[in-house]
C-alpha cells in the first residue's frame, strides 16, 4: 500500500524522524514547517493523511485541522494530530476539530503506522465513492451538499457488545443523548445481531473473560451486512498490540479505558458521521448504476442497457439451442399527440405507454425504451408464434383504453404498430435480429398500422 503523507511540525528532528518511519514503509512523504505551508500544500497536491503536530507558531495545529474541515477540498483528508500534549481535554479538542486520532509524543512506530495504514484504507474508499458521485453530479443528478458533517443530529444506531454489565451501564449513559443502544454480552450474538439490524457503530469492549475480542471484529468485517459499520474498540491502558492488531483487521478507531465520557462521545460522533457521509456517497453511486441503465421518463431500461443485455442473451439462445425473439413496437403517429397537445402530454403518453408494456410482457422478458417512441421487449426462450400472441396482446392493451392526458382533462385514442423476429428465423447476430424485427415494424407502418408484422411473414 503506498500513499501521500504530509508530515507538519515546526521542530525539523520530529518531521525527520517521521520521514524516516514512513519512507522505510515506501510511503511517499512531504513536509511543511507550519499550519500555512500546510493548508497551502493541501489546497495544491492531493494529500492521503496529515500528521499534524499541535504546538506551532502561527496558527496551532486544532486550528489547522478545523480550516482543513471546513474546505469541501480538504474536508476528506484524514489528520492524525502527533503532539506533546497528553491531557484528556487536548484529546478531546482536537478530536471536536476533526481529527482521527490523537497520539501522543514519543509515538510507538507500530501504533503510527497501523493508523497510518488504517486511515489510507478509508480514504481509498472515500475517494472512489466521491469519484463515483461526482460523475452522477457532471451527468446531471444532483444530491445536494453532502459534507462530511452527514447527518448526525438524528439519532443513531449504536451497537454496544460488552461483556460486563456494569460497563455496558456507564457507555449507554455516555451515548444516551445522541443514539439508542443495543447492548448485548454474548459476542456470537451480537454477529446475528449485526447481521440482521441497521447499526450506524458497533462498541467492542475488550473486556470479555473467555473470548478474543478481535474474532469478534474479525467476524463483523467478514459479513457483508456489517462490512462497512465502523468499530470502535474499548482497550486496556498498555494494549497496543492489540490496537495494532486491531486496525488491520479493520476496525476504525479505539479508546483507552479508563474511558474519559466526552472523549467517547466525540469519536462516536466522528465515525457516525463519517458513516453516514460514506453511506449517502454509496446511495449517489446506486443511483448513477441505475441512471446509467435507466429511461428517467419512463423507469424502463434503456438502449444502454439493450446494446449489452442483447447480445449477453443472444449468445446464450446460440449457446442453449434455445429460439430468441424480439419485438419492436412504435406509437402511431406520435408527432401528432405532440405538435396537438404538447410535448408534456406527449411524455404523459410515453410513461403510460410503458406501463402498459410492463403489464403485458412476462417476467423473463426485458422491455426497454429504444428512443423518442419506440420500445423493444426481447423475449428469451421464445418461439415466434409465442412472441406474435404476446405483440398481439401488447397492440390490443394499448388500443382498447384511451390514454388520459391529466393536464389537459381529456382523454386521447393510442394505437401502436409492432415487427417481431425470431433466431428461429436465421439472424446471426443481435444487430441482424434487430434490423429484422425494425423491417417487419416498417412493413406494419406502411400495412396500415396498429397492427403485428412478423419479419418471416
Amino acid at each position: 500500500m503506498t500513499a501521500r503523507i504530509l508530515v507538519v511540525d515546526d521542530i525539523p528532528a520530529n518531521v525527520k524522524l517521521l520521514e524516516a518511519r514512513l519512507l522505510a514503509e515506501y510511503f511517499e512523504v512531504l513536509t511543511a514547517e507550519n499550519g500555512y505551508q500546510c493548508l497551502d500544500i493541501c489546497n495544491k497536491v492531493p494529500v492521503d493523511v496529515i500528521l499534524l503536530d499541535v504546538m506551532m507558531p502561527g496558527i496551532d495545529g486544532f486550528e489547522v485541522c478545523e480550516r482543513l474541515k471546513a474546505n469541501p477540498k480538504t474536508a476528506h483528508i484524514p489528520v492524525v494530530m502527533v503532539t506533546a500534549l497528553d491531557q484528556s481535554a487536548d484529546r478531546v479538542r482536537g478530536l471536536k476539530a476533526g481529527a482521527d486520532d490523537f497520539l501522543t509524543k514519543p509515538v510507538n512506530d507500530m501504533q503510527l503506522m497501523a493508523r497510518v495504514k488504517s486511515l489510507v484504507r478509508l480514504k481509498m474508499l472515500s475517494d472512489e465513492l466521491r469519484l463515483r458521485a461526482e460523475t452522477a453530479r457532471n451527468i446531471g443528478l444532483d444530491f445536494g451538499h453532502m459534507g462530511m458533517q452527514g447527518h448526525a443530529e438524528e439519532p443513531a444506531s449504536v451497537l454496544l457488545v460488552d461483556g460486563r454489565a456494569n460497563s455496558q451501564e456507564r457507555i449507554s449513559r455516555t451515548l444516551k443523548p445522541v443514539a439508542e443502544i443495543t447492548s448485548l454480552s454474548d459476542p456470537q450474538a451480537a454477529v446475528f445481531e449485526a447481521a440482521e439490524g441497521s447499526f450506524d457503530l458497533i462498541i467492542v469492549n475488550s473486556n470479555f473473560d473467555d473470548y478474543d475480542p478481535l474474532r469478534l471484529c474479525s467476524q463483523l468485517r467478514s459479513i457483508e451486512r456489517s462490512r462497512f459499520i465502523p468499530i470502535l474498540l474499548v482497550v486496556d491502558q498498555g494494549g497496543e498490540p492489540m490496537v495494532v492488531r486491531a486496525l488491520e483487521l479493520g476496525v476504525n478507531d479505539y479508546i483507552l479505558r479508563p474511558i474519559e465520557p466526552n472523549e467517547l462521545l466525540v469519536r462516536c460522533l466522528t465515525q457516525i458521521r463519517r458513516k453516514r457521509f460514506n453511506d449517502q456517497l454509496r446511495q449517489s453511486v446506486q443511483q448513477t448504476i441505475e441512471l446509467a441503465v435507466t429511461d428517467s421518463l419512463t423507469g424502463l431500461n434503456n438502449r444502454r442497457y439493450l446494446d449489452k443485455h442483447l447480445k449477453m442473451l443472444f449468445d446464450r439462445a446460440v449457446a442453449r439451442g434455445r429460439p430468441l425473439s424480439i419485438c419492436i413496437t412504435d406509437i402511431d403517429r406520435f408527432k401528432f399527440v405532440n405538435d396537438t397537445h404538447g410535448h408534456d402530454a406527449g411524455d404523459e403518453v410515453l410513461r403510460e405507454f410503458a406501463n402498459r408494456v410492463r403489464s403485458t410482457v412476462r417476467g423473463a422478458d426485458l422491455a426497454c425504451r429504444y428512443g423518442g417512441e419506440e420500445f423493444v421487449v426481447v423475449m428469451p426462450d421464445t418461439t415466434p408464434e409465442t412472441a406474435a400472441a404476446v405483440a398481439e396482446r401488447l397492440r390490443a392493451v394499448v388500443e382498447m383504453n384511451p390514454f388520459r392526458l391529466p393536464q389537459a382533462g381529456r382523454t386521447i385514442n393510442i394505437t401502436a404498430s409492432l415487427g417481431i423476429s425470431s433466431t428461429v428465423w436465421g439472424a446471426e447476430s443481435p444487430e441482424q435480429l434487430m434490423k429484422q424485427a425494425d423491417r417487419a415494424l416498417y412493413d406494419a407502418k406502411h400495412g396500415g398500422r396498429n397492427r403485428v408484422a412478423a419479419a418471416a411473414a
